[in-house]
């Protein structure tokens, strides 16, 4: 099979766009896109579209993509529909690599967009409803309390306003990961207060204010251990990539010297191993996929990009990819080793907790920043000597962990 390179990436700045439809988002990333990789539209064959909330929002379901990518000139060609709550457009480039590396064509374009935005707030949270099982409700209840048995939130801990429930999973997860590894609050607000201080310098982030881990501590509580800036907020935007073969490169003429390429690209999904288990746990198994595919160690690795949706995840992700040692991801952020000039930057962009989540655009924006840090873009938040980077981005909830994993790691030849 040949190589597979990313010649063009695309992304609008996250954050409330209320003057852009869904439709004019996608345009904005896919232009940009196209003119990164100075690629023809007819170029391209085949088209993957990532989103998850058009339906609840608008009514529009079933053929998102081709709603969005048609009016673009995007005619005749396959386009794909993909949902996998936050990890939607990683999918879509999962399946875009998968499309090129199987023959069936040698230019494709993954894209994913968000338009979440809304002044009804109570509309906006009940979007990530359904992104577990329905069906077994109570028993996810169960689990949620189970994971976190050990450590009891002190009182006023917990917001009385709307927020996601997803917070609450985090939550949760973090109580367990705190009573496993020790992790304290405050390290948890050291990830928060490094992307925050991290998307100063992001053009494309919807925060662009520093924050000291004291002012993260005392910031509103939505739930322990969690405070409003280590979450995620609700964002609209769109991301895009243009991916070839490596034959593809001299054939329609792309720059060889810009173009990134795709050591990995892993998907996995949950399974039903207990809370504890682990070494089973689909963001480890995904992981070691990927390293075993690209043949690098996680030592390698230059720079991430992890799925912050809160603080937590990061410390979580961290650890189950195995990039640093077990059990020392708090002490890691504490100690600033995953701030730009540390051992091994973070999400350099501000990750979600700062640059935005529009969920069905997260993972391609995540693999944009990684893009940019190899070609040596990114300016004040370059990540100096950056030859090899890794994304993790992970979408829903089943049991006790995420219902979908993608790890892709990228090098520079």
């Amino acid at each position: 099979m040949e190589n597979i390179y990313i010649v063009g990436v695309g992304m609008t700045p996250f954050g409330r766009h209320m003057d852009k439809s869904i439709k004019q988002l996608t345009a904005w990333a896919v232009e940009d896109a196209l003119k990164d990789a100075n690629c023809d539209r007819k170029h391209v064959q085949a088209a993957f579209f990532g989103n998850t909330t058009q339906g609840h929002f608008e009514g529009q379901q079933m053929i998102r993509g081709q709603v969005a990518l048609l009016p673009l000139g995007f005619d005749s060609i396959p386009i794909f529909n993909l949902e996998a709550a936050c990890a939607s457009s990683s999918h879509a480039f999962n399946l875009a690599v998968t499309q090129l590396k199987a023959g069936a064509a040698d230019v494709v374009l993954a894209v994913g967009a968000e338009k979440m935005y809304t002044k009804d707030k109570a509309k906006m949270f009940s979007c990530f409803e359904s992104a577990w099982d329905l069906q077994t409700f109570d028993d996810n209840v169960g689990y949620l309390k189970d994971m976190g048995k050990d450590i009891v939130p002190p009182p006023g801990s917990q917001s009385d306003k709307p927020y996601s429930p997803f917070m609450d999973v985090y939550a949760a997860l973090g109580r367990g990961f705190m009573s496993r590894y020790g992790i304290t609050q405050r390290q948890i607000a050291a990830v928060a207060s490094k992307n925050h201080g991290h998307s100063v310098h992001n053009e494309r982030s919807q925060y662009r204010m520093p924050m000291t881990i004291e002012e993260v501590l005392s910031a509103a509580p939505i739930t322990y251990p969690i405070t409003l800036p280590m979450c995620s907020p609700i964002s609209d935007g769109a991301s895009a990539a243009i991916l070839c073969t490596e034959s593809a490169l001299k054939k329609y003429g792309f720059d060889r010297k810009r173009a990134v390429k795709v050591l990995a690209s892993v998907v996995r999904s949950a399974s039903a191993r207990s809370y504890d288990d682990y070494e089973n746990g689909c963001t480890k198994q995904a992981a070691k996929k990927a390293f075993e595919v690209a043949g690098i160690a996680p030592s390698e690795i230059n720079v991430a990009e992890l799925h912050d949706a809160s603080a937590v995840g990061e410390l979580m992700l961290f650890e189950g990819i195995g990039l640093g040692e077990e059990g020392m991801s708090g002490v890691w952020a504490e100690r600033g080793e995953t701030t730009i000039g540390g051992k091994l930057p973070v999400n350099p962009s501000g990750g979600l907790e700062s640059k935005g989540h529009p969920i069905g655009a997260t993972g391609l924006g995540q693999i944009f920043e990684l893009v940019e840090q190899l070609r040596g873009n990114c300016g004040p938040r370059q990540v100096e000597g950056a030859r090899f980077a890794l994304q993790g981005n992970g979408g829903g909830l089943w049991r006790v962990e995420e219902a979908t994993e993608h790890i892709a790691i990228f090098g520079r030849d």
